[in-house]
């Protein structure tokens, strides 16, 4: 990933260096494997351990003439073993190699996520406390809907994010496994103890039944956990944005000092992070994609899905820890202001007030709900329509009066009743 949109420990994890030290900790596990079991000598292993390294420009220069890059670095690190390298890479293929060190990244990488979306979750989990009484227009299909608040939105974002944390938690379980079984997953060469050593030595399950890899629904597992997650910062941050617009201005993301909104017009202050992570998003999705598409290799294996995962694996994982780290500043420094909700609110003319009005009309028996209905929406509409306060609408109807006095309309107009039983919801947030 381009480092614009990488962080240094994330990507730490996914260098060419750190790769290659993965590789070179399961070459010398696989040997101690060998050494507990009689078939190499102590003394071996011991060179191995002072004299194994690896040179990733030698093996460049020799993979250019290998054209294979797991047997360009075996080479290299053989170079430097001395007589004892010949141990190195015994009996085993290089997915042997490759599956088991990503398990290990993907282990770690998943660690991170984690604790990404934790940190996310709190943030999240605290803006919404603070405005749990924030009260601002529900809006469906865009349109306001009935009263509620800003707290409460937030209150299901943290949700949305716990269940995120649990999906990420289960995808890195999941690819957290590894392989040492041979060319078709069969232990010609090497026996399943030695395969049982190395994992349990790098904290990795190991495969019940692998063919030449480790299983790729594991993979799709994993990133599709990443996606979702993506898919609910996208959520998030595409409210922030139509919360953001100047017709509604009800929140905006941070706005550093210094900062410029727009190279031509200096009153712009545009949602550009919170655009950046719905576009990223796109991204994690289209990795998404193709880890489903991985899953099918010919018969054992094929090399379809290495080309991929060069890509994909890391980059996703990279991705998501930014938006991650990204969304919680925004979350974090947002400004929300809340009379610009309440002008908002009260913008549709009382309109948003329609569904208590009907149910007061119920509630006094003299209308059954169709007849009610559609009296409400005629009202309704006059107000829209004409520009006038609803509640006025409804008082110089006389079929209105028929029902409800106009003190009891006046109370379908309170609009802290559509929150009287949110309680619950931040009891549960409490507990989150």
């Amino acid at each position: 990933m381009i480092p614009r949109y990488s962080r240094d420990e994330m990507s730490a994890i996914f260098s060419e260096s750190a790769k290659f030290a993965r590789w070179l900790e399961v070459e010398v596990l696989a040997v101690e494997a060998r050494v507990r079991r009689g078939e190499v000598p102590v003394d071996d292993l011991t060179e191995i351990k002072q004299r194994a390294a690896f040179d990733p420009d030698r093996i460049a220069v020799i993979e250019a003439i290998r054209h294979h890059d797991v047997v360009a670095f075996v080479e290299n690190v053989r170079e430097n073993a001395g007589p004892a390298g010949r141990h190195i890479h015994y009996g085993m293929t290089s997915s042997d190699v490759v599956d088991t060190a990503t398990a290990v990244a993907l282990r770690d990488a998943g660690d991170l996520l984690v604790e990404g979306v934790g940190r996310l979750t709190q943030a999240v989990k605290t803006r919404a406390l603070e405005h749990a009484s924030t009260l601002m227009a529900g809006r469906t299909h865009g349109v306001h809907a009935e009263p509620t608040t800003f707290g409460l939105k937030l209150a299901g974002w943290s949700f949305e994010l716990a269940r995120a944390r649990d999906r990420l938690r289960a995808g890195r379980d999941g690819v957290a496994t590894g392989k040492l079984s041979g060319a078709v997953g069969t232990y010609s060469q090497l026996a399943p103890d030695v395969e049982r050593y190395v994992c349990d030595r790098l904290g990795l399950d190991v495969e019940s039944a692998a063919t030449q890899v480790v299983a790729r629904d594991r993979h799709a597992n994993f990133l599709s956990a990443i996606a979702i997650t993506g898919a609910s910062l996208e959520r998030f941050a595409q409210e922030i944005r139509h919360l953001q617009r100047t017709e509604v201005r009800e929140v905006q993301e941070p706005f550093a000092p210094g900062q410029k909104g727009s190279s031509a017009m200096p009153h712009k202050r545009n949602p550009v992070v919170c655009e950046r992570i719905c576009g990223l998003a796109r991204l994690l999705r289209g990795f998404q994609a193709t880890g489903l598409e991985n899953v099918a290799l010919w018969h054992e294996r094929d090399i379809s899905h290495s080309s991929v995962e060069r890509i994909t694996l890391g980059d996703a994982c990279i991705l998501l820890d930014y938006m991650l780290d990204r969304m919680r500043w925004v979350v974090e420094g947002m400004a929300v202001y809340p009379e610009r909700m309440r002008h908002n609110l009260e913008g549709s003319l009382g309109l948003v007030h329609s569904q208590s009005v009907l149910t007061a009309l119920l509630d006094s028996g003299a209308l059954q709900r169709e007849a009610a209905y559609e009296l409400v929406q005629r009202s309704a509409a006059v107000a829209w329509d004409e520009g006038r306060p609803f509640a006025e609408v409804l008082k110089s109807d006389p079929e209105v009066l028929v029902a409800l006095n106009p003190d009891e309309i006046e109370a379908c107009f309170d609009a802290s009743r559509y929150v009287r039983n949110a309680d619950v919801i931040f009891e549960r947030l409490k507990e989150l």
